[in-house]
């Protein structure tokens, strides 16, 4: 019924920047956050920002706060990830995720994925 699409993913040098876009067709709801996830080599995914419905609300994990910004566009039923001083750490399959509902940083939170964009960060 939803599908997302995540695009902007690329290969940048330490402290460059990309921008992620998420791209939601189908069904939509009322009220629903989105929010964005990363999955690194060896490691369990991981929550990295989610914003609100109305855009108003908006939360971030401790180790993109300042460097990464999300927002979204409504009647594009896009979202944002603006990732600037991007970080070797940072090198991850990036997926997008739809909640319907508040705002929430768990994986099992969100009921639509896209299939997720690389991101990978140099050295």
């Amino acid at each position: 019924q939803v599908q997302l699409v995540e695009s902007g993913g690329g290969l940048v040098q330490a402290g460059g920047s990309l921008r992620l876009s998420c791209a939601a067709s189908g069904r939509s709801f009322r009220s629903y956050a989105m929010g964005w996830f990363r999955q690194a080599p060896g490691k369990e995914r991981e929550f990295v920002a989610v914003i609100s419905w109305s855009g108003g609300s908006t939360d971030y994990a401790d180790s993109v706060k300042g460097r990464f910004t999300i927002s979204r566009d409504i009647a594009k039923n896009t979202v944002y990830l603006q990732m600037n001083l991007l970080k070797p750490e940072d090198t991850a399959v990036y997926y997008c995720a739809r909640r319907p509902g508040g705002t929430a940083t768990a994986v099992d939170d969100y009921d639509y994925w896209g299939q997720g964009t690389q991101v990978t960060v140099s050295s």
